[in-house]
C-alpha cells in the first residue's frame, strides 16, 4: 500500500418514504450487502455507489466496504431497523478509521419515529469521526434536504437529471470533491438556500422550466472556478415534515458569499411556480388510444397515483378494472402488489384456474377486485434490474405469480412492491414485451429511460397516494405552496462550513449574477 493512499469507507442506506403509505417498511424488504459482494455489485451497477467506487478506483484509493442497504420506495422504515444500520455504519467507521467517508443516500427517508431520518444518522456518523474526516453524500434530486444533513456533511451533491440519467456521474462527482479536500485543494463551504413549495407538476428536467432553472445553475458554475458544483433538489412531495422545501445547495471552495447564488436559483421555483403542471390522460383516453394502435410499439402506462417509485404500494387494479371492462380484446401487463394472492396462487399450483380478489389491501380507499384467470408463471421474484438507471442491480419481488385472465391481461402479482420502472419486471416473469398492446408501471419518469425505444409512454391520471394534487393527501406538518395560502414565501439561506454556520456576508459585488436571466443563458 502507499504510504500517501487514501482510505476511503464506501456505503449505501437507500430508501425514498412515503409518508402517506400506512404500511412500514421492514428489514425484510431491503436488500443488504457488504464486504467484496458490495464491491463486485456495486463497479457494475448503474448507480451512485458504483460511480464513487469506480472513481476510487481509478484513483487509486483503498475502498473499505461498509454496508449497502436499499428498497424500493415505500411507506416509513421501521425505527429499529433505522437504528440497527445507522449503529453499523458508525461501528465500521470507528473500527476502519477512514481518511474520508463516501455514502448515497437517496435524502428523503423517514422512520416510524421522525421524518429527517438521513440528517439523523449523519450527525451521528459526524460525531463519531469528528471534523478531520471528510464526508461525501450523494443524493437524489428528490432529497428533502435539511440543515442537518448539510451541516454535518463536507459534500453534498445531488444527481442533476429526471429521469436519473447521471447517478453514476453524481457518485464520481462526490469523489473527486473528496479526494481534493483530502490534498489540500478544497475547503468547502455548503450554501443552502429553501423556499416552502413544491413542484406540482413539470418535474422533467429535459424540457420547460425545469429545464431552464438546472440550465441557469449550469451557467453559473461555468463562469466561476469558486463553485464547485451546484445542486438543485426538486424536494418529495410525501414528506410530512415542518420544514418541506424547494432547495438549492451551492458548494465553493473557501468562498462564504455564496448565499446570494442559492437564493436567485431557489426564487426562480416561485416566479416560474404557475408553469409546473403536468399534461396526464385519463384511463379510459389512455387505453382508447391504445386500442388506436397509433403506435407500433406497445403502450407503456405510468399509474401516476400509485407509484412504487413514489412510495406508493403498488396494490392498485385501477388500469386493470377498466381494460377488463372494454370489449376490444386489449393484450397487456401489470403489477399488482398482493402478498396474500401470492401465497393462494402458490397453493393453487401453476396452469391451474383460480379465482382470487386482487389488490387495495395498502392503500387507503382501495378495495379488491374479483378475477378469474390461469396460474400460468411462479417465481421467487429475484431479479437484476436492465437500466441504465439502476442497471445491474439487485431487486427482489418476493414470491411472485402472473395470472392470465381472459387469454390476454398477464397480472404480476408480487409479495413486495415491484420496481416496475424496468422492463426486467415483466421479461423475467416470461412476458413477450413486443407481444403486449400495453405495459403498466407503477413509476412516472424513471421507466422512459429503462424502456428506451421499446415501448410509447403515456403518464397516466390515476387514484393513489403516489401523485399530488391539492387537498389529496392530509399533511399534519408540512406547510407549503400550493396546499396552503402561505402569503409571499421568504427564501431562507443557510452557510456551513465544516459543520459550523456561517454568518450571511455582505454580497454586492455578486449582484449581475441576479441579473443574468434564463433567456439569455438559452
Amino acid at each position: 500500500m502507499k504510504d500517501n493512499q487514501a482510505r476511503v469507507m464506501v456505503a449505501r442506506f437507500w430508501h425514498e418514504s412515503n409518508g402517506f403509505n400506512p404500511q412500514a417498511t421492514t428489514k425484510a424488504d431491503f436488500q443488504i450487502c457488504d464486504g467484496s459482494t458490495l464491491v463486485e455489485a456495486a463497479t457494475t451497477s448503474g448507480s451512485t455507489l458504483g460511480g464513487m467506487i469506480v472513481q476510487l478506483q481509478r484513483q487509486g484509493a483503498k475502498v473499505i466496504p461498509s454496508l449497502s442497504v436499499t428498497a424500493p420506495p415505500s411507506g416509513l422504515v421501521d425505527h429499529d431497523f433505522f437504528e440497527w444500520v445507522k449503529s453499523r455504519l458508525v461501528s465500521d467507521a470507528l473500527t476502519h478509521k477512514p481518511d474520508a467517508i463516501a455514502l448515497e443516500l437517496h435524502g428523503a427517508m423517514g422512520t416510524t419515529r421522525f421524518a429527517d431520518a438521513e440528517g439523523d444518522l449523519l450527525k451521528s456518523l459526524r460525531d463519531a469521526v469528528g471534523h478531520a474526516v471528510p464526508v461525501g453524500i450523494g443524493l437524489d434530486l428528490h432529497a428533502h434536504i435539511t440543515d442537518a444533513m448539510v451541516a454535518a456533511t463536507d459534500i453534498c451533491i445531488a444527481c442533476k437529471e429526471n429521469p436519473h440519467s447521471d447517478v453514476v456521474e453524481c457518485g464520481e462527482k462526490v469523489v473527486k470533491c473528496l479526494l481534493a479536500m483530502l490534498a489540500g485543494q478544497l475547503r468547502p463551504v455548503n450554501t443552502l438556500a429553501k423556499i416552502p413549495m413544491i413542484l406540482p407538476g413539470a418535474a422533467e428536467t429535459a424540457s420547460g422550466p425545469l429545464s431552464e432553472i438546472h440550465e441557469y445553475a449550469r451557467q453559473i458554475t461555468r463562469d466561476d472556478n469558486a463553485i464547485w458544483d451546484i445542486s438543485v433538489f426538486n424536494v418529495f412531495r410525501y414528506a410530512d415534515d415542518s420544514d418541506i422545501g424547494q432547495a438549492a445547495v451551492v458548494l465553493t471552495n473557501d468562498y462564504e458569499e455564496s448565499g446570494l447564488i442559492a437564493e436567485s436559483i431557489v426564487e426562480r421555483f416561485w416566479r416560474e411556480r404557475a408553469r409546473f403542471e403536468d399534461e396526464l390522460i385519463s384511463i379510459e383516453d389512455a387505453l382508447a388510444l391504445v386500442a388506436a394502435r397509433e403506435s407500433r410499439q406497445p403502450y407503456v402506462l405510468a399509474d401516476m397515483g400509485d407509484r412504487v417509485l413514489a412510495g406508493a404500494p403498488g396494490d392498485s387494479t385501477a388500469i386493470l378494472a377498466a381494460a377488463l371492462k372494454r370489449r376490444d380484446a386489449l393484450r397487456g401487463a401489470l403489477p399488482v402488489t398482493d402478498p396474500a394472492s401470492v401465497q393462494k396462487a402458490y397453493q393453487c399450483g401453476i396452469n391451474r384456474p383460480i379465482t382470487l380478489n386482487i389488490g387495495g389491501g395498502t392503500t387507503p380507499g382501495f378495495v379488491p377486485l374479483a378475477v378469474t384467470g390461469k396460474i400460468v408463471h411462479l417465481s421467487d421474484g429475484n431479479i437484476v434490474l436492465d437500466g441504465p438507471f439502476q442497471g445491474g442491480e439487485p431487486s427482489s419481488m418476493g414470491p411472485t405469480a402472473v395470472i392470465e385472465i381472459e387469454d390476454r391481461l398477464s397480472v404480476i402479482l408480487t409479495t413486495k412492491p415491484a420496481f416496475s420502472h424496468d422492463p426486467a419486471v415483466f421479461t423475467s416473469q416470461g412476458i413477450d414485451i413486443a407481444a403486449q398492446d400495453f405495459l403498466v408501471v407503477k413509476s412516472g419518469y424513471h421507466f422512459k429511460l429503462n424502456f428506451g425505444d421499446r415501448a410509447t409512454p403515456l403518464l397516466v391520471h390515476s387514484p393513489g397516494i403516489g401523485y399530488y394534487t391539492k387537498g389529496s393527501l392530509k399533511y399534519a406538518n408540512a406547510r407549503f405552496w400550493p396546499e396552503h395560502d402561505i402569503g409571499e414565501p421568504a427564501v431562507r439561506v443557510r452557510m456551513y462550513r465544516n459543520g459550523r454556520a456561517l454568518s450571511r456576508k455582505a454580497e454586492g459585488s455578486f449582484a449581475a449574477l441576479r441579473t443574468v436571466s434564463t433567456e439569455e443563458i438559452l
